[in-house]
């Protein structure tokens, strides 16, 4: 049995390295699915493909987790898909190029519940992730690239 192709799932949305995704995967003729509740742009390029999920909560989340198996790679910042993608099978990166894994997902979900218990409690005091830098940019374009090639392996 010939194992299946590779494929990059994208949680497009608020995604900010699509371009670089899109550049690794035309090198490496690696499909590519955008997954958005609202229509998004994309290239007009055989490889790249859209899929406008509905507007409810977590329905792009939904799509991707039930497409996700061992040849993803699934992009998104959001912890609870990511660990489901990873329970798929799947390889997972933050757009920062910081990849998910089993031994780490635990604590990244605990640490998420914790936050969002005290910005529960904080009155409007919030905090967020670190703004994107070129850095961040470089180490996904270096993760994406390593993760495919580790796919494509024969």
């Amino acid at each position: 049995m010939t194992p299946a192709s590779p494929r990059i799932l994208v949680d497009a949305d608020a995604c900010p390295v699509k371009d670089e995704i899109y550049k690794v995967a035309w090198r490496r003729e690696v499909p590519v699915t955008i997954v958005s509740n609202a229509f998004l742009r994309i290239p007009q390029h055989p490889l790249v493909s859209r899929v406008v999920v509905s507007d409810s909560f977590d329905a792009a989340d939904d799509w991707i987790a039930e497409q996700a198996d061992a040849a993803s790679v699934v992009v998104t910042a959001d912890i609870l898909l990511a660990d489901r993608c990873l329970k798929a099978g799947a390889t997972v990166l933050s757009p920062a190029g910081k990849p998910f894994t089993t031994a780490s997902i635990g604590a990244q979900v605990a640490t998420r519940a914790i936050m969002a218990d005290l910005r529960a409690g904080a009155d409007g005091i919030t905090g967020g992730p670190a703004p994107f830098a070129k850095a961040d940019r470089s180490r996904f374009l270096q993760a994406l690239d390593t993760a495919l090639a580790r796919l494509q392996r024969p």
